[in-house]
């Protein structure tokens, strides 16, 4: 009888180790189908697919799967932008609605999309260059009216208003920008925030809705004074090998400085 078990308890072992490698190979081998997939599906100017935008820049990429995507005739894109997945991009209030001869959705050149941001252009929206957002961003040119106080919200018109978002803003995840806001250069939106109006070049705004809680000009700097120094820079010409190096030997000060 123990032999019997040992040779029942072997077999058991071997079909596990068996189900265990089928189950790495299926894993590995949907991620590198889904790899593939990813590649084949992503947008650029080379290769748009089905889209056909106004203009996309060379260098720009939207990855796949890609949101909710109309009115493209109407939408232009810069050089080197970065639109992440499932990322909202239309013009208009409804696919094949004719908008006229000039685009009304607006994206600079090194504008970088995150992961499921909605920019919803039913009239104009422009985006400068090199601004960033993070995921879940919300950019909204329409927004509903409730003037009538009998009828139900949504089956009220809207309200309609260009949004314009100046180059190098840092827009941060889950922000939400308004009909009607026009934000100045290098504007950062703090996390959640609501945006509507104007907010001036070099300032910081945060809540809900959003104000301005830190600016920036030439003779006092930002005020109110950053609690943390500025990053140091990668010098240039500075190679990956050099950077791994110079992080060993901080590694091994920090080992001396313990001992």
């Amino acid at each position: 009888m123990p032999k019997d078990r040992n040779t029942f308890s072997s077999l058991a072992a071997r079909r596990d180790s068996l189900a265990a490698w089928r189950g790495r190979a299926v894993t590995r081998a949907v991620q590198a189908g889904w790899r593939w997939v990813q590649r084949a599906g992503a947008v650029t100017a080379d290769r748009p697919g089905r889209l056909r935008f106004a203009a996309i820049g060379a260098g720009t990429k939207l990855a796949f799967p890609q949101g909710t995507v109309f009115g493209e005739p109407w939408i232009e894109l810069g050089r080197h932008c970065i639109v992440a997945e499932q990322v909202t991009l239309t013009a208009g209030m409804m696919p094949d609605l004719d908008l006229g001869p000039e685009p009304i959705l607006r994206i600079g050149n090194g504008v970088v999309l995150g992961r499921g941001s909605h920019v919803i252009a039913d009239t104009t929206v422009t985006i400068g260059d090199d601004c960033y957002f993070g995921p879940y961003v919300y950019v909204t040119s329409t927004n509903h009216s409730y003037d009538d106080p009998h009828q139900p919200v949504g089956k009220q018109w809207p309200r309609m208003e260009p949004v314009e978002i100046g180059a190098g803003c840092w827009i941060g995840t889950n922000a939400v920008i308004l009909p009607g806001a026009r934000l100045g250069r290098n504007v950062v939106v703090a996390a959640g925030a609501v945006v509507r109006g104007e907010i001036p070049d070099h300032a910081v705004v945060a809540g809900a809705p959003a104000r301005v809680v830190r600016t920036w000009d030439a003779e006092q700097g930002w005020q109110p004074p950053l609690r943390t120094p500025a990053p140091v820079p990668i010098p240039e010409g500075i190679t990956p090998e050099e950077l791994l190096a110079l992080a060993e030997l901080e590694d091994l000060d920090g080992s001396a400085a313990g001992q």
